[in-house]
């Protein structure tokens, strides 16, 4: 006799409608389009985030091993320290504006980036943004992942000490070795079930992480720097580049810097849709390049120390941890749980900034079959298997590449969706219409046209110099001017979107898309995320009077 487990199995994998989600009731979609809880306004019930749980947020997903690392990338360019710490501040900051006001539009509309992102470009166009940001957000879903599978493989040496005697079975152009595969799938298979976890209830994950990470990056300062007898050397560098070159060089290390946040200063509504009030978030703009920067320079005085016993300097921390295994069992015991503290940097940072980002984006492209849970399971199997991480940390000029070149693409969204909601919607949006494929918000056959041209005017001239640093000058050649204009190719993109975007729609607006108050619901009906008075201020609960909404 089959049991009810057998029967719904048989049922699931030989009947496609059996995948399908139930259709949001009540939804502000028309009854033809379909929607899911999860892109839905996200209801009282799950708004959950307060300013303490924003902070604890950035510092879950700075605190990481590409963190500690953006210093070296730095200073192996030419630069010192004294570039580095003002470069990760400006970066930072840079990124910071775009990600609060952003960020605002998410804490007062309760909307994901994926929904938001019909107002500015359109029903139709937008799915070019989602799939965009869901590529990035996969591969750094992945690369998170083969650096975490290092901490794995720090454990399991503290654990058995033989497993670094594990022989090589697979060939070089595999990128990665036989230990390393292992300690990549147990990493993988551990951190799934933690990438399913909802974005409401992430609260106790911050806080495990906010302790751990920084308590393990901490005591790995203090022990080099005992162990060294002081600071190292690496503060008496100073910069080998000077002139012209010098300043290109800058610029090139600060684009690196806001290319780690780019994909966020798009996507930053799909966190902030669950604040407690539209104020909260606006704790970012100190808080991000504050907590980022302590990382780093933490990075710089820990790799300093470690030249000093080591010879070199050991930019990643898991290097120092090796050492650490040669110290007998108490060594051991403190390499394993620093190398778990690591782990759960590394995967804290995966839930909070890659997995929930494209899942949220795959729910939009599919609302029909995939929600959030469903979408963290496939971008943890595209990021994990097909994008071949390992592959991408094959060198720091790659990486580098890799983290400016996509910000090309994410600067212009960023500062179209700042400019629609700000300059030109002035705050003011039709909830309901965002759903609706013929709702106001269709522009020109689902397109916005304004949004196209603010769009492909400042990804034009980058592209060549994006062709440059993937493929190199052997492959590409193009003069100085091209170049390095594409040295701040992220804060070119977002200014000149804005000033584009704003232009074009004052000198031809879209007139049906222009409200004078927020419009909450459909048909009179008030929709469920929007009780809050200071989410919305003076505007009335119930939207806007449906004589308004043709205005």
């Amino acid at each position: 006799m089959k049991g009810p487990l057998t029967t719904e199995l048989r049922r699931r994998f030989t009947s496609l409608p059996a995948w399908e989600l139930p259709k949001q009731t009540g939804a502000l979609a028309p009854s033809h389009v379909w929607t899911n809880r999860d892109m839905d306004p996200t209801p009282i019930s799950d708004q959950t985030w307060d300013t303490w749980n924003i902070l604890a947020y950035w510092a879950t997903d700075t605190i990481n091993l590409a963190t500690w690392q953006t210093a070296s990338a730095i200073l192996a360019v030419g630069l010192s320290w004294r570039e580095a710490i003002p470069i990760m501040i400006v970066g930072n900051f840079c990124v910071a504006v775009p990600l609060v006001l952003n960020g605002a539009i998410g804490a007062k509309l309760h909307v994901p980036f994926s929904v938001i992102a019909t107002s500015s470009f359109g029903y139709y166009l937008r799915y070019f943004c989602i799939v965009s940001r869901a590529i990035l957000a996969m591969f750094w879903l992945g690369i998170q992942g083969a650096n975490g599978a290092q901490c794995i493989t720090i454990m399991l040496r503290a654990w058995a000490p033989s497993y670094n005697d594990i022989p090589n079975q697979l060939h070089e152009s595999a990128g990665i070795t036989t230990q390393g595969m292992i300690s990549y799938f147990l990493f993988w298979i551990i951190q799934l079930p933690l990438l399913l976890i909802h974005p409401t209830k992430l609260r106790p994950l911050f806080w495990v992480k906010l302790i751990a990470a920084p308590v393990a990056a901490i005591a790995m300062m203090g022990w080099c720097i005992r162990k060294a007898g002081g600071g190292g050397d690496i503060f008496a560098l100073r910069a080998t580049a000077s002139g012209p070159q010098y300043a290109w060089l800058w610029l090139t290390c600060m684009s690196s810097v806001t290319g780690n946040w780019s994909t966020l200063a798009v996507n930053i509504p799909d966190f902030t849709r669950y604040a407690k009030s539209a104020k909260g978030q606006y704790v970012q703009l100190p808080a991000m390049p504050i907590i980022f920067t302590v990382c780093g320079v933490l990075g710089i005085v820990t790799t300093s120390a470690s030249k000093v016993f080591s010879g070199e300097y050991l930019w990643n921390p898991l290097d120092i941890l090796a050492i650490w295994l040669g110290y007998g069992p108490g060594g051991r015991c403190a390499a394993f749980f620093a190398a778990l503290a690591w782990y759960v940097a590394q995967v804290g940072t995966n839930i909070t900034a890659n997995s929930i980002s494209a899942a949220n984006d795959l729910t939009v492209l599919c609302p029909r079959w995939i929600n959030i849970k469903r979408g963290c399971i496939i971008a943890a199997i595209i990021a994990g298997w097909v994008l071949v991480p390992w592959k991408i940390l094959s060198s720091a000029q790659t990486f580098l590449a890799f983290m400016g070149g996509y910000a090309v693409f994410l600067g212009p969204m960023a500062g179209i969706m700042v400019s629609d909601y700000w300059l030109v919607k002035k705050a003011h949006i039709d909830i309901p219409s965002l759903y609706n494929p013929e709702g106001r918000y269709r522009y020109v056959g689902g397109c916005n046209w304004r949004a196209a041209v603010a769009f492909l005017v400042p990804v034009a001239p980058l592209l060549p110099g994006l062709g440059l640093s993937i493929s190199g000058p052997g492959a590409v050649h193009i003069n100085d001017g091209v170049t390095n204009l594409y040295t701040f190719n992220w804060l070119f993109g977002f200014v000149t979107s804005i000033v584009l975007y704003t232009a074009l729609n004052y000198a031809v607006p879209a007139r049906e898309t222009l409200l004078k108050n927020t419009i909450w619901d459909l048909d009179g009906t008030a929709i469920e995320a929007q009780v809050r008075d200071d989410d919305f201020g003076a505007e009335k609960a119930s939207g806007t009077d449906p004589s308004e909404k043709d205005t």
